[in-house]
């Protein structure tokens, strides 16, 4: 093997061929320095540890979220031989690692999104209070499931809960996660709110939800969403760009839903409640109707009583105005031979015909004589 003499460029191809049959895929953990990024696109960075450096090339799509010197990261790639620029890895994947690289991936990933807006109150939507229907994304072996599932049978009957099973950590998660979304927000008949939820864990566990594709695909949605992630001082940025959050799993079923029990006490209290209100409201009612019967009854009594006196002082009027009321107190009506009723001396002439009535029968008579009274001075 010694003796053969190979040229740069078959060495290089024979190089990677062995590489690639060794080496097809390799995970390295170590401290990123020298990170920059060329062209918006073309990503160079070495992983480094007190003895070693290595150099590792990738394109921004890759990238789990901004990145800075310091940070340390376990990167999945293939390494091969370049024939112009030397040694490297091609990376496959890159996640931190560590409590303190997690965190810090996720604070400069927070200052990202948060600037472009994506967590934004006037953004979040108010979830429908109780939901028909949810969709619910998480473990179904995982004890989140099963708190939630619990408490949300508890506490709302007839929920029609549609379940997508997916990995909550690991590096396929995120993936299983979106893709799960996608599915509801593309369905045919959507349902009225989406939950994401998982119960405590590592911050290696929880990095899940800190994944950038994950958090845009969660504040892109065009279903309200709610989710719960670990425990209460847990806060992931899923969390923040989803509609509402809650703190744990069982806190997401007693945001959604009211406690039937609760409810049906209300409902119980207000019954009672109407029912008394329904009697006072009849009793007054009832005591006004007696009140204005009797206002009623007293107006009609004085209006007839008016219309008694009126009636008796005008039939008295119409009495002595009566012609045979007259009759009655002694006096007469003369009548010419016309029928006319004589009111003057003037209209009669000597041996004139009279028709006088009196109060019991007519006489016959003949004007014999006239005389007009003299007037009074």
């Amino acid at each position: 093997m010694s003796d053969v003499v190979l040229s740069v460029s078959e060495f290089v191809s024979v190089f990677n061929q062995t590489l690639e049959n060794a080496y097809p895929s390799i995970n390295i953990v170590g401290e990123l320095a020298n990170f920059h990024i060329s062209k918006n696109k073309w990503v160079y960075f070495d992983l480094k540890d007190k003895y070693a450096s290595v150099k590792f090339f990738a394109t921004v799509y890759k990238l789990p979220g901004p990145l800075e010197d310091g940070l340390v990261l376990q990167v999945s790639g293939s390494p091969s031989l370049h024939p112009m620029f030397g040694f490297s890895i091609n990376v496959q994947s890159i996640k931190p690692v560590g409590e303190g690289s997690l965190r810090r991936a996720a604070i400069l990933l927070e200052i990202k999104l948060r600037c472009e807006g994506l967590f934004d109150d006037s953004r979040k939507r108010e979830l429908p209070y109780p939901p028909n229907s949810i969709g619910l994304i998480t473990s179904g072996e995982s004890a989140a499931y099963f708190d939630f599932m619990k408490i949300i049978n508890a506490r709302w009957s007839g929920l029609n809960i549609n379940f997508i099973d997916v990995q909550v950590q690991g590096d396929r998660a995120p993936e299983q996660i979106i893709s799960a979304l996608n599915y509801y927000n593309s369905h045919e008949k959507l349902v009225d709110a989406i939950i994401i939820t998982r119960g405590g864990g590592s911050a290696e566990d929880l990095a899940v939800f800190n994944n950038e594709q994950l958090t845009r695909a969660v504040s892109a949605s065009r279903i309200p969403t709610l989710v719960a992630i670990g425990h209460e001082a847990d806060i992931s940025l899923a969390e923040l760009a989803a509609d509402k959050r809650a703190s744990t799993p069982s806190n997401a079923a007693e945001l959604l839903v009211p406690d039937k029990r609760i409810v049906l006490d209300h409902m119980t209290r207000s019954k009672v409640m109407m029912g008394e209100f329904l009697i006072t409201i009849t009793s007054n009612t009832r005591a006004k109707l007696v009140d204005k019967t009797m206002r009623l009854a007293d107006i009609v009594t004085q209006f007839a009583r008016e219309l008694r006196q009126s009636y008796t002082m005008r039939h008295q009027i119409l009495t002595a105005y009566n012609p045979a009321s007259v009759l009655k107190r002694g006096y007469a009506v003369i009548r010419s031979k016309d029928t006319r009723i004589i009111k003057s001396v003037k209209r009669i002439s000597m041996n004139d015909k009279l028709d006088i009535e009196l109060n019991d029968g007519f006489i016959l008579a003949k004007a014999e004589h006239t005389r007009i009274k003299s007037k009074a001075h």
